[in-house]
């Protein structure tokens, strides 16, 4: 069986549309489908999804990553979502023929390069973590940019895998690792109350003994209260019971859902989920529903 890996590295860039389509341009080489670029002005955030064999998966992650570093400039960053780095967060998640123990390997080896080659301090997550209290992403990025710029330096705790322990002068910081397919979930309230998003989001998030699976922020995007989450593995809770809760919590404080989305790409198999539970649609099957066209 050929051996198959999916990266979707995510840019702190999501307002200058040149900027992300060259991010985007240098990862299109020989033996590699770009399947997905979205960006978003608000949380100033841009994610690319790239799959084939894991040595082209891993040189276009490479080459995006060298210009991310060239054209984002984290001193002049400003964004609703976290993160700590010009290109911040790199994924590797195993599609087939190859185990997320391979993608750790291939986490490492892209850490190693980046931090020599380019001079960017790289943290470990998920699967690939070399510490327990890294595991988890928010971990990784307390502080965020300003706040890690500061403690790198001093705090031993905060000493990145790889590279020198400061921050790159415009780069910042990278977070390298490899898990399982997850799906990114907006859901949208019809409030301008943050605290209303922030309220929910505390409630509904597995660290608060909320839904398995889910992390969740509440932000302030485009003018309304915007639940921004992500589902860690999909199989525990789908996008479909997410949304279910929130829009009891909504009722409770006396607003409602104005809209949901989807950003990024999502398994197959998470949408026929949905379906078969929300719509007791019996006998479905995948192979009724078109896949999303791949990026030409």
């Amino acid at each position: 069986m050929q051996k198959i890996v999916e990266c979707v590295p995510n840019f702190s860039e999501g307002k200058n549309i040149s900027v992300i389509k060259k991010i985007a341009a240098a990862g299109k080489i020989k033996g590699v489908k770009i399947l997905d670029i979205e960006w978003d002005k608000s949380h100033n955030r841009s994610l690319v999804t790239v799959v084939g064999s894991p040595s082209f998966v891993f040189d276009s992650v490479f080459s995006m990553i060298k210009i991310a570093t060239k054209l984002i400039n984290m001193e002049k960053h400003v964004g609703e979502h976290p993160r700590i780095g010009a290109t911040d967060v790199v994924p590797f998640i195993p599609v087939s023929g190859i185990s997320i123990k391979e993608c750790v390997a291939l986490s490492r080896k892209l850490g190693k390069k980046v931090a020599k080659e380019l001079k960017i301090p790289v943290y470990l997550y998920e699967s690939s973590a070399t510490k327990k209290e890294r595991v988890n992403l928010a971990d990784v990025r307390k502080g965020q940019y300003e706040g890690l710029k500061k403690e790198i330096q001093t705090n031993p705790q905060r000493k990145p895998d790889f590279g020198l322990a400061k921050m790159h002068p415009t780069a910042g910081a990278i977070v390298i690792g490899a898990r399982k397919f997850l799906v990114a979930y907006n859901v949208n309230l019809n409030t301008k109350n943050i605290e209303i998003a922030k309220k929910i989001a505390h409630k509904i998030r597995e660290k608060n003994g909320g839904l398995k699976a889910v992390k969740a922020l509440g932000f302030l995007v485009n003018g309304y209260a915007q639940i921004s989450m992500n589902l860690v593995d999909y199989e525990q809770t789908n996008f479909d019971k997410v949304y279910e809760e929130i829009e009891k919590e909504a009722v409770i404080m006396k607003v409602k859902i104005k809209n949901s989305e989807i950003y990024g790409m999502i398994p197959l198999s998470s949408v026929v989920s949905a379906i078969k539970e929300t719509f007791k649609a019996e006998g479905f099957k995948e192979d009724q529903i078109l896949e999303k066209r791949l990026y030409e």
